[in-house]
């Protein structure tokens, strides 16, 4: 079968050449550029925690060495320290990591990758689709034609492969403006993420009073300067002076010594493309939403979006048409990037609009610094990751199911389990892999050598039940899952998100929600897929 073309070698797009390679399924990489990118300090991300887990597992590489987690965060208004949150484990701390460091790992983990092609100086300019897979055309250099079984268009906010599908991208233009500067210098506190609303000193220059310091290795810290709406000109000159007076503030009077690396302006628009999907087509990352006002970051849902998408093609790579499966990649990622941009433009009139609200309203700033704490942090409608609770493959009406902490959908907690071999490993470890994870939660088996207990009690049953399912699985066994009972097993995508949780060993209700995870019986998704295909 034909490989599976990814047009865009950004992080999305290399994060979903290894997801597929990592399930034996072989890509073509189509980089418009040299294959390598340029250094910009000033131009970074923030990963959550499942995010940064998600690269790590692919490259191979300790993300915490190439970027920092933050030690704490602080909310300010003027003088006043408004929230203080100290990561301490408790509470799992943001990645913030240059973008160029991030993307490099992806492409060295790519060139001991046998089954990925990355062909550079390649910049798409056209695709034709029939029932039996895609071609792409590419010009420069190396122009030529490609074929692929699938194509998915990881191109950027001006996606060609979005244009040549004639897909809509509606949404909201230039939402906030930031002036960007990334320095190295010594502030009064350590490695804490520090967001300062109308701060007490007067900044020259344009200014809606909102400032923002991201801790970066080596003492580099990357600040943000919320600019006003308009396209008022950031010059060198007042970038510098804004940096100065800020600096300054801080350090109560006296600007600190710096080393400046790296400035820029970051404009936010916030868009999404009408569809994902058209047959053989798919938009993933930045192709098919913008998102990033009120401290929300884009790349991480992107990363998201690559996830999701990778176990499905890949399952309808190796096994035949998976209609249904594939569909509900739209359904699924869509509706959550939707959810978090009806949150931040809701949120937006209150946060940056003059009177209203804000004036009226006692203690509205707590509230106002609330909102943008979860943007930042990974919190609530603005930044928690979002559960597929809704979802067309979520399955209906299982007898068994009962409640644990995580909500049906959303993702998993990072337990430890023992795998088949009797090997003690993290759940996220086992992600990935293209197979469901089958999750007995049973007290005390960590203590004993796996041989006394895989052939007592209910894990025969249970074994037996794994291995009857539609679709390969993986047993795994913990000792505890917050909110399970002893007994209880856990049904989880590829992805990492929870299909169900079923009260003792239930092989009807565990079989009934394995089917439906993978779109419904394997024969009817290949007959729909055939019958499609004559049309």
């Amino acid at each position: 079968m034909d490989p599976v073309i990814i047009v865009g070698a950004g992080p999305v797009g290399l994060t979903l050449a290894l997801a597929l390679a990592r399930q034996e399924v072989p890509c073509v990489v189509l980089d418009e550029g040299p294959g390598k990118d340029e250094p910009r300090a000033a131009r970074t991300v923030v990963l959550r925690e499942d995010t940064a887990a998600l690269v790590e597992r692919l490259t191979g590489m300790p993300l915490a060495r190439a970027g920092a987690h933050w030690a704490g965060w602080r909310s300010m208004r003027r003088k006043q320290v408004m929230r203080e949150i100290v990561f301490d484990g408790s509470e799992p701390a943001p990645l913030h990591i240059a973008q160029h460091v991030l993307t490099g790992a992806l492409r060295a983990a790519l060139a001991d990758e046998r089954l990925v092609k990355v062909a550079v100086e390649s910049r798409l300019d056209g695709v034709e689709q029939e029932s039996s897979g895609v071609t792409a055309h590419t010009r420069g250099p190396k122009g030529t034609w490609w074929r692929g079984s699938y194509l998915v268009g990881c191109d950027g906010p001006r996606s060609t492969v979005r244009k040549i599908q004639d897909i809509r991208f509606p949404g909201r233009t230039a939402v906030e403006r930031h002036a960007v500067a990334a320095l190295r210098t010594e502030l009064p506190w350590d490695d804490e993420a520090l967001l300062h609303r109308m701060p007490p000193w007067r900044m020259s220059g344009p200014s809606a009073g909102e400032v923002t310091a991201r801790p970066l290795p080596d003492g580099v810290w990357r600040l943000d300067w919320l600019l006003p709406p308009g396209k008022d000109l950031v010059t060198p000159e007042l970038l510098l002076t804004r940096i100065r007076e800020t600096l300054a503030g801080w350090a109560g009077g006296t600007t600190p010594p710096y080393e400046l690396l790296d400035t820029g302006v970051h404009t936010v628009h916030h868009r999404l493309a009408r569809r994902w999907r058209a047959d053989r087509v798919f938009l993933a990352g930045d192709a098919a939403h913008l998102l990033g006002a009120l401290g929300t970051h884009g790349l991480d849902e992107g990363l998201r979006d690559a996830d999701n998408l990778a176990w499905k093609l890949a399952l309808a790579w190796h096994h035949g048409p998976h209609e249904a499966l594939l569909d509900s990649y739209q359904t699924e990622r869509r509706a959550v990037v939707a959810a978090r941009l009806r949150a931040a433009d809701q949120a937006l009139p209150l946060l940056r609009g003059g009177g209203g609200l804000r004036a009226v309203v006692p203690g509205s700033s707590r509230g106002h610094d609330a909102l943008l704490t979860e943007g930042h942090l990974g919190h609530g409608q603005l930044g928690a990751p979002g559960a597929y609770a809704d979802s067309p493959l979520a399955p209906r009406h299982l007898e068994g199911q009962t409640p644990v902490d995580t909500p049906l959908g959303a993702p998993v907690t990072d337990v430890r389990v023992t795998a088949e071999d009797g090997t003690f490993v993290r759940l996220r470890d086992r992600l990935g892999r293209g197979a469901l994870l089958v999750v007995l939660i049973a007290p005390g088996t960590g203590v004993w050598e796996r041989k006394h207990w895989v052939s007592a009690g209910i894990m025969p049953q249970l074994a037996a039940a794994v291995t009857a399912l539609p679709h390969p699985a993986e047993l795994l066994v913990a000792e505890r899952y917050p909110g399970a009972a002893a007994h209880t097993v856990l049904l989880v995508r590829p992805d990492g998100h929870l299909v169900t949780a079923l009260s003792g060993v239930r092989p009807a209700d565990l079989y009934a929600a394995a089917e439906a995870v993978v779109g419904g019986p394997v024969k009817a998704q290949a007959e729909a897929g055939a019958s499609a295909g004559s049309r």
